[in-house]
């Protein structure tokens, strides 16, 4: 079975799950999409209310800032895997809870990461960069980037912050708007030369004095 069949056949088991309570809230489950051979994939947090009435990843305002802020970066929809760390909308877009993040990330985001096979994982928001940087605070290492096991994993806020606290959207677009240069420097194997910058820079004074 080659790996588009594979990730359809989870997509369908994705459609149909019953193993949290989130499968009582949702009305479409949201499997993700993308090539299945992408270099980059994004991981969100969960379905918000035009993802679950649509059944697809990030179509709402959320994600028009998401494409707004790829096309800056010169990365385009069409060739990122994006899907989310819970495939079904949490009642009243509440957090996802431990147990449903659990279940959805050992059943299916491991199994699409292992057969999309990305280099580059960006993170997006603080429950998927929970899953690499365990103890990390976002506000600390957003736009920053790490290698993790054979990929290289990149925190960002996500777009849906700068639509909820207008502040952090020039946090946002600056983090975008480094993204070529981290992508440049994955490709490179340059990962630990700008993890050991990033160290300096979390360090000094005036980084820290920014959050």
């Amino acid at each position: 079975m080659s790996n588009e069949q594979e990730l359809d056949k989870l997509a369908k088991q994705i459609v149909v799950c019953t193993k949290c309570e989130l499968q009582r809230s949702r009305r479409k489950a949201v499997p993700g999409e993308g090539p299945t051979q992408a270099e980059i994939m994004f991981i969100g947090e969960g379905p918000g209310f035009h993802e679950n009435e649509q059944g697809r990843p990030f179509v709402g305002a959320a994600g028009k800032f998401l494409d707004q802020l790829l096309e800056q970066a010169g990365v385009t929809r069409a060739d990122v895997w994006i899907t989310n760390v819970v495939k079904c909308r949490p009642p009243g877009n509440r957090d996802p809870l431990p147990e449903e993040i659990e279940i959805c990330t050992s059943n299916y985001l491991q199994r699409q990461i292992e057969m999309v096979n990305p280099s580059i994982i960006v993170t997006l928001g603080r429950f998927s960069m929970g899953l690499y940087f365990k103890a990390a605070k976002i506000t600390q290492i957003h736009g920053q980037m790490r290698k993790v096991g054979e990929r290289y994993v990149i925190a960002m806020y996500h777009p849906a912050a700068a639509l909820h606290q207008m502040s952090l959207k020039p946090a946002i677009m600056a983090d975008f708007a480094k993204l070529p240069e981290l992508l440049k420097q994955a490709r490179a194997g340059l990962g630990k030369t700008a993890e050991k910058e990033q160290k300096k820079e979390e360090d000094s004074p005036k980084q820290m004095s920014l959050f």
